[in-house]
């Protein structure tokens, strides 16, 4: 993995950093492929339950690097979307840390995550139709399931970025924290969600950001399709032991 994506490892949490600070942690093909690979190893490592997306520097992702564009190389990994997350989120929680910009390609990559933590002073947007171009890295036609339409029209259509603070009342941020605090923040968040049963995790997630999709039929068909294994899992039994014996349960993800 290249230096432009740190990853680090906080407990049972994944932290990853775009750090290309001198270029906004703008997104090329080696950000795209580092990233990529992380979350392979989120999602394959048993003792990793969630992770943590930010950047290096004061700033989340300014977008595409155009530079690198024009160099023929694009941040997309082929079947899996930008970053390699946007089409094919990881299978467990992955929690944006926003400081800065948050802008284009860097916005979208923070609609691939399942929760943010925002400082104070972070500006999201999706500009691209000032510069006559489409969203379309998802912000799009996802935007408007994660904030009421009319909302996500006026960010698109206009282009204008909006504040931590307004993208929270928006439903968009899920906390606002002191400028430089939205790392720290979301590690906690994190590891809260970490210490829960990580089969239920992992499922309660798939139901919620798949349900999108189903009539309600299939929705009942598919939650009992994904649920009913946990409730026979090795976690299960030990959740319910160690209500009993009132400790801390000891979490196996099987």
């Amino acid at each position: 993995m290249s230096d432009e994506v740190l990853v680090e490892r906080r407990g049972a949490v994944q932290v990853i950093t775009i750090n290309r600070p001198q270029a906004r942690n703008a997104l090329n093909a080696a950000v795209a492929a580092g990233i990529a690979a992380a979350v392979d190893e989120l999602d394959e490592d048993d003792t990793l339950w969630a992770g943590v997306l930010t950047g290096a520097g004061g700033t989340f992702s300014s977008g595409m690097d155009l530079k690198a564009f024009m160099r023929g190389e694009t941040p997309g990994i082929e079947g899996r979307g930008l970053c390699g997350i946007t089409t094919t989120p990881p299978r467990k929680p992955l929690v944006a840390a926003i400081e800065g910009y948050a802008l284009a390609g860097g916005f979208e990559l923070l609609l691939a995550c399942d929760l943010v933590v925002a400082g104070e002073t972070a500006s999201l947007g999706v500009p691209e139709v000032k510069r006559a171009l489409v969203a379309a890295g998802g912000a799009a036609f996802l935007l408007s399931q994660r904030v009421p339409q009319a909302l996500a029209l006026e960010m698109l259509l206009t282009g204008d970025p909006v504040t931590a603070t307004r993208a929270a009342e928006m439903g968009l941020v899920n906390r606002v924290v002191r400028e430089g605090g939205a790392l720290e923040a979301a590690v906690e968040l994190a590891q809260k969600i970490a210490g829960n049963g990580p089969l239920a995790v992992a499922v309660t997630k798939q139901l919620a950001r798949g349900s999108v999709d189903w009539t309600l039929a299939e929705g009942w068909a598919k939650n009992d399709e994904l649920a009913m294994p946990v409730f026979v899992s090795e976690d299960a039994m030990e959740g319910a032991t160690a209500f009993a014996e009132k400790r801390p349960p000891v979490w196996k993800g099987r």
